[in-house]
């Protein structure tokens, strides 16, 4: 990654973690994924956005590979997806043959520009819902 990319990526983490998630964890509809902390064993919750597309939610990560909640997934692919204010089980996967820049268009707007403008490395991810 070069030095400007990593900088960024610093950057960006650092004020989500610190102000952005907190905050917008906190909003009975901001939907949330919820993984498994690969060392910890505990709940890992994230803010995310994304699409329920039938029984599929989509979603695209602006980090790829390197985000946490990403290895998280790697690690233990059972998740929870809040929508509406309701949590869903599901299975997610990634999908590397997918067009991330593509699928950002089918996704909700404001965020989709956020992951557009932030996003080193785009990955799109499926989770196959259990209900």
């Amino acid at each position: 990654m070069s030095g400007y990319r990593e900088i960024k990526f610093r950057a960006v983490t650092s004020f989500q973690r610190r102000i952005g998630n907190p905050i917008l964890s906190r909003l009975p509809q901001q939907t949330l994924l919820e993984t498994t902390g690969r060392k910890s064993g505990l709940p890992r919750r994230t803010p995310i956005g994304g699409r329920r597309i039938g029984r599929a939610f989509w979603f695209v990560s602006e980090y790829g590979e390197k985000s946490q909640y990403v290895r998280n997934i790697q690690a233990h692919p059972q998740v929870r997806v809040r929508i509406k204010g309701r949590w869903h089980a599901g299975i997610a996967h990634p999908i590397p043959e997918d067009d991330a820049r593509a699928r950002l268009k089918t996704l909700p707007r404001l965020n989709s520009t956020a992951v557009r403008a932030v996003g080193t490395n785009l990955l799109t991810f499926r989770v196959d819902l259990n209900d």
